[in-house]
């Protein structure tokens, strides 16, 4: 495949290059033949104007006009023209040829590579079988070699697992060792990851100072109670006091209120008696009519 890339950017630079001659040719027979003065739109004023002469032997033509020159004769035109057209003739005849010998050059450079690629490809054919031969047992050798080294690593691991577990199952982690968690701190200090928790003799402890403190708790409970309730009597005692003065206070003013009760009637009594002693005495008493005769006089 690289020798066949390799034939490929031969024969585009090959092919380029022909390109760029093929234009450069061309563009050099266009600036050198084909300029805009020899074209049929070019000064077509100059072209209408009428000649200064009407052959080459009028007789206006003096010398000291300076209308005839050598090479301007009035079949310049034609002469040019010919030449002209000998001249294109011979570029392209030129071009022609060039491009012919360009073109059998390129096949015959194409063919030369054909030939050079049948003749690598020949060579190629005669060495691939030898070497996929090497490369297949070149790759089998890999794999073998690589099945190997896999069974190798997965015998290293299964071996490095075992060992690991050993150690768990009788490491200190496991077996629940209470110094792996001594701390380097004090004794009173644990290291948390290691710590697996009390041990009997600290449950057994923190269990004692429990059942102390609820026996506490139960200690103070009753006197608070107790004191409740000697707090209940002391209001029902004071209530029960309170109901009997005011049970008191309430019979006194019972009792006042017959005896004034008793006081006005009798002193009512003795001022209708009053009143009726007043309208005996008094049987002529003055009507709203004797008031009205109070400072009136007879003129």
């Amino acid at each position: 495949m690289r020798q066949n890339d390799k034939i490929m950017c031969v024969l585009e630079d090959q092919e380029r290059r022909d390109k760029k001659n093929l234009c450069r040719v061309i563009n050099d027979f266009q600036q050198s033949l084909q300029k805009s003065e020899t074209r049929r739109e070019f000064d077509l004023v100059l072209k209408k104007d009428l000649p200064a002469r009407q052959s080459d032997n009028d007789i206006q033509n003096t010398i000291s006009g300076m209308q005839k020159f050598m090479g301007e004769d009035l079949n310049f035109h034609e002469r040019v023209l010919c030449t002209c057209g000998k001249a294109l003739l011979a570029g392209t005849l030129g071009l022609i040829e060039s491009c012919l010998l360009s073109e059998d050059f390129h096949t015959e450079t194409r063919l030369q590579f054909d030939e050079t690629a049948r003749h690598l490809q020949k060579l190629e054919s005669a060495t691939r079988k030898p070497v996929c031969a090497a490369v297949k047992e070149f790759n089998k050798n890999q794999a073998m070699e690589a099945a190997e080294k896999k069974k190798r690593e997965r015998k290293q691991e299964q071996e490095d697992n075992l060992a690991e577990i050993s150690n768990l199952l009788h490491g200190d982690l496991l077996s629940e060792n209470p110094q792996q968690a001594a701390s380097s701190f004090g004794p009173h200090r644990v290291v948390p990851n290691r710590w697996k928790g009390m041990t009997q003799e600290q449950l057994e402890q923190i269990r004692l100072v429990q059942k102390q403190q609820v026996q506490e708790k139960l200690r103070l409970q009753e006197e608070e109670r107790q004191r409740d309730m000697d707090c209940d009597q002391r209001r029902v005692q004071s209530a029960h006091a309170t109901l009997l003065f005011e049970w008191q206070q309430q019979c006194w003013q019972r009792d006042l209120s017959r005896a004034l009760d008793s006081s006005n009637l009798s002193l009512d009594k003795e001022q209708q008696l009053q009143k009726k002693y007043m309208n005996e005495v008094y049987a002529n008493q003055p009507t709203e009519e004797y008031f009205t005769q109070i400072n009136t006089r007879s003129q």
